[in-house]
């Protein structure tokens, strides 16, 4: 297979079944186990999309359902367009064909870009203030012209073929999440003999540990320790366990709304098959395991195809088996993102540089990363990322202030840290309380029955 990306013996999936798609009518090959977004990366593809108002090219900044740039339409027929997918979330399939959104003629010469040359004179509000002269202009030009720029992805124009199915449920434990903490408490409920269900968003559970590599529970490797833990799971009468199952509401007296997506995945679903299945889910007790998102960094240009999470970057080479680039920089204010540069340089990815916000840290990740022969930078800044299509640089300057040096890169790592997913609690009506260590909000009072 033609994939110069994929790193022969990294990551989790069979390199045996493979997959062809399309994006923008250029053919590609993937691997069974692919999203489309590490289908891409797999052949170099980082540019994928457009900024809504000024089309700034955009690519992959996540690895998962947060992420906000890597919106496709994915196309089955005439009747079944689908504008706005994640392509972080879309899981690959033989024959899928996907489709870029909000750029013309094509995704790299788009002409809406001139509104980023543009963007001193489009100040928040200025269509308010522009668009009054003459009056009549507005019905009959000004009106159906915005409105024919606005928005992302084409609706299908024919009736939704599919059908969509809708469940009630009731159970002891609900648990929201499947990484090590939601199968952990899964399984604790689950052997009191009481009804649990466990939902997770994503199509395998693990949650972390999909991108973990050294990760050890009870003396095996994490991710397979999830896996077995899953089976044990879903064996017991008591359990029902949801993959590619969203949370979207927590409502009053712990009714939680469940999205199952039931055949998006699959490259012929059977007509007897639902598309999407609601679960309307009233438990006793919730119990929130949704993890954490990792933050990114501030700087010029950090929008640029290119630049994405640490945490991304190790759940593509991980459990994709696919590196992100070939010359590598990171820049981070915290630990998290060693990891992803100690993980790809033994993958054989180079690692320009690691540029570190903080004066003087310590600790083991830090002196493996030097003992790898990786560069690292104390107490400076990435102040911009060159490049347009794709990142091509790192200009980093000491935080005080002093010279500035250039860096090539064609990736950019970045982790600001972590900040926990207390979505759902909030919507609970719990109220968040500020962590002074750990200076993040966490869940603090609670007005339902969860943990």
């Amino acid at each position: 297979m033609n994939a110069a990306f994929r790193i022969s013996g990294a990551g989790r999936l069979s390199q045996a079944k493979t997959a062809s798609f399309s994006f923008d009518g250029k053919q590609y090959i993937g691997i069974e186990g692919d999203t489309l977004a590490s289908a891409l990366l797999a052949n170099g593809v980082h540019l994928v999309g457009r900024s809504f108002k000024y089309h700034r090219p955009r690519g992959f900044l996540s690895a998962g359902a947060e992420e906000p740039n890597a919106l496709v339409q994915i196309v089955r027929d005439d009747a079944r367009k689908t504008p706005n997918v994640r392509a972080t979330v879309q899981e690959l399939y033989d024959g899928l064909t996907a489709n870029s959104q909000n750029r013309w003629p094509s995704l790299a010469f788009d002409v809406g870009a001139v509104n980023d040359i543009a963007s001193p004179m489009f100040s928040a509000g200025f269509y308010y203030k522009t668009f009054m002269w003459p009056k009549s202009a507005w019905l009959n030009f000004y009106e159906p012209k915005i409105r024919a720029t606005a928005g992302l992805g084409v609706s299908p124009d024919r009736p939704d073929p599919d059908h969509y199915a809708a469940r009630y449920a009731h159970c002891d434990v609900l648990v929201l999440g499947g990484g090590a903490a939601g199968i952990t408490a899964a399984l604790a409920a689950a052997e009191t003999g009481v009804r649990v269900i466990l939902a997770d968003e994503q199509a395998e559970f693990g949650g972390s540990l999909r991108f973990e590599s050294g990760a050890r529970i009870d003396g095996e490797d994490g991710f397979a320790w999830a896996q077995a833990a899953i089976a044990k799971l879903k064996a017991m009468d008591n359990v029902r366990v949801l993959s590619r199952t969203t949370a979207f509401g927590y409502y009053a007296q712990n009714f939680v709304g469940l999205v199952e997506r039931v055949s998006d995945h699959l490259k012929s679903p059977g007509r007897e098959l639902a598309r999407e299945r609601l679960w309307q889910v009233r438990a006793k007790r919730v119990v929130l395991a949704t993890g954490a998102i990792e933050r990114h960094m501030v700087f010029a240009n950090n929008d640029r195809p290119g630049v994405m999470l640490a945490s991304a970057a190790r759940t593509y080479l991980n459990h994709y088996g696919v590196a992100v680039g070939r010359n590598v920089g990171v820049y981070t204010a915290n630990d998290s993102a060693y990891a992803a540069a100690i993980d790809l340089r033994k993958a054989g990815v180079n690692v320009a540089a690691i540029v570190d916000l903080r004066d003087n840290p310590s600790g083991a990740v830090i002196d493996e990363a030097r003992s790898l022969g990786i560069e690292i930078n104390f107490g400076r800044a990435v102040v911009s990322a060159g490049g347009k299509l794709r990142v091509s640089s790192m200009t980093v300057q000491p935080k005080n202030g002093g010279g500035e040096r250039r860096i090539a890169v064609d990736a950019i790592l970045m982790s600001a840290g972590w900040t926990p997913s207390v979505h759902l609690f909030s919507q609970s009506r719990g109220k968040v309380a500020f962590n002074e260590e750990a200076r993040r909000f966490v869940p603090g009072t609670y007005a339902q029955d969860w943990v």
